[in-house]
């Protein structure tokens, strides 16, 4: 189930500052692992989505992206990260990556045979 950590909520800004009464849709600021965290989460037009950029010149890696893959989902959602075609790349941020839920229904999860070895 999609969820906002709202303690993280960025209240204050100008432009993206918010209050709870807003709901899902909104930016979020925290520190992970020595990172300072920026994210917008949103819940419309059939997707829960979160964009996710670090304070670094650089996307943020596996270990960051699966803790907010936690912040904002339970753990036994399954969640995106698309590579569309190029022709529907945009890039408004270089180093900014994006998690991706479908609002009604499941998304499709391959056996876990072919990921690799169980248990290892």
């Amino acid at each position: 189930m999609f969820k906002v950590p709202n303690k993280h909520r960025v209240r204050t800004h100008p432009e993206l500052g918010s209050t709870d009464a807003i709901g899902n849709n909104v930016a979020f600021e925290f520190k992970l692992d020595g990172y300072e965290v920026f994210c917008i989460a949103s819940d419309g037009l059939g997707w829960n989505h979160v964009s996710v950029s670090i304070n670094r010149k650089r996307t943020p890696g596996w270990d960051i992206m699966c803790k907010v893959k936690d912040m904002f989902w339970d753990d036994d959602d399954t969640i995106l990260q698309y590579h569309p075609p190029k022709s529907m790349y945009v890039n408004f941020h270089p180093y900014v990556l994006h998690l991706w839920q479908p609002i009604g229904f499941s998304i499709p999860v391959p056996d876990p045979a072919l990921l690799g070895p169980m248990g290892g």
